[in-house]
């Protein structure tokens, strides 16, 4: 009688379980219906290049810009991290430098591990005077208290703050966005209107430059950012050429903020690639010298974003591979080669913004359209499909 009870119990907890989770996803939205963005006005473009022009510090200040790059050691967004840095290298418009706040590797999420080009406390040293930029990527903690502090002093000493992504938050618990108009990666948009109630949050801009911070929305805006930061430096026409080079045809902050939230689709496509445990993959990029680093992260990112498969770096040797801008990128494994089945292309024959949409496709072959969507809406990218 006894377990009777017991079984019966657990059966009617069980059925309230599935039911709630049932009404959980019929309330969630359906799929955002994808519609045209409106271009921007010349004026506004011109305005944000303005406002990102290197900051004047005098006679006899250095000509060439310094910017620099800061991430946590123990996890810092692989894109957020990277894509700067590729961009702005390629272009060669300033002098990029990428920091950690400590000594040793950074892990970067969800793949890849880099070793940073200096410390913050050596920057420092190198660089009594500040940079003129600051970039800030999504970290995996939002209150750590050298980065925070860090980025304050920068700030204070003259520098233009860019929050990539999710960086946000970070720049608003240093402080720096009260007040300002602002905006983030769609997931975490209501966090940060929650713990800073004075931002102004702009919808349909892929980024907002106000007073000295400048702030995007999701990981693939770091494009639009990074060639609008270059455009400031040194001219339309540069920023044009690198554009090109990238493959992109349009780079300025157009953008459908209610394309990309929290809907059904998405919720199922999670749940289901979590629960199909037993088919989830390894699969192998190789780490070859001279890599792009912009091309390497988006595929590394987009791959490990599937909640089916994870991407690692392999290299037949465990010493670390120098990048096409000089970064020292480390091997996840050691191996010769990578079975032939779970082995991916970083299309890294290609520009960047193509390895991204074809990198896409390719998740879609192996796992449906529906995980390519889901990989695309955490990157906050705008697929061909959905333009169509």
């Amino acid at each position: 009688m006894r377990n009777r009870l017991l079984l019966w119990s657990g059966l009617a907890a069980v059925v309230l379980c599935l039911a709630a989770g049932a009404g959980w996803l019929l309330s969630l939205p359906p799929a955002a219906a994808a519609v045209a963005t409106r271009p921007i006005a010349q004026s506004e473009t011109d305005a944000a290049i303005a406002a990102l022009a290197p900051p004047e510090r005098g006679s006899g200040w250095r000509r060439r810009p310094l910017i620099a790059i800061v991430g946590i050691n123990d996890a810092t967004e692989t894109t957020d991290y990277l894509m700067p840095y590729g961009i702005l290298r390629r272009a060669d418009v300033a002098d990029v430098v990428a920091l950690a706040t400590k000594p040793g590797p950074v892990t970067l999420y969800p793949a890849l591990e880099v070793e940073p080009q200096a410390t913050i406390a050596e920057f420092d040293l190198r660089h009594p005077d500040g940079a003129d930029f600051v970039i800030v990527p999504a970290m995996s903690r939002d209150d750590d208290p050298a980065a925070l502090a860090w980025i304050r002093s920068q700030a204070d000493k003259g520098a233009i703050v860019i929050g990539v992504c999710a960086g946000a938050k970070i720049v608003g618990n240093a402080g720096l966005l009260e007040g300002r108009r602002a905006t983030t990666h769609w997931y975490y948009l209501d966090e940060l209107r929650e713990e800073h109630p004075t931002i102004r949050y702009v919808a349909d801009r892929r980024f907002v430059v106000d007073r000295g911070v400048a702030t995007t929305t999701g990981i693939s805006a770091s494009m639009p950012m990074a060639l609008t930061l270059i455009a400031a430096i040194a001219g339309r026409e540069r920023a044009e050429d690198t554009a090109r080079n990238l493959g992109l045809e349009q780079w300025d902050a157009r953008h459908d903020s209610d394309a990309f939230r929290f809907t059904r689709p998405f919720a199922l496509a999670v749940i289901r690639n979590t629960l199909t445990f037993w088919n989830h993959e390894q699969l192998g990029l190789e780490l070859e010298p001279g890599v792009d680093e912009v091309s390497l992260a988006l595929a590394a990112d987009a791959w490990s974003r599937t909640y089916r498969s994870r991407a690692v770096t392999f290299a037949g040797s465990a010493d670390p591979r120098r990048s096409r801008n000089g970064l020292r990128i480390r091997p996840d494994r050691v191996a010769a080669d990578w079975p032939a089945a779970q082995r991916v292309p970083a299309f890294l024959d290609r520009p960047p913004a193509h390895a991204l949409d074809q990198t896409l496709d390719a998740i879609g072959r192996r796992y449906g359209r529906s995980t390519a969507d889901l990989v695309a809406t955490q990157l906050e990218y705008r697929t061909k499909d959905r333009e169509r």
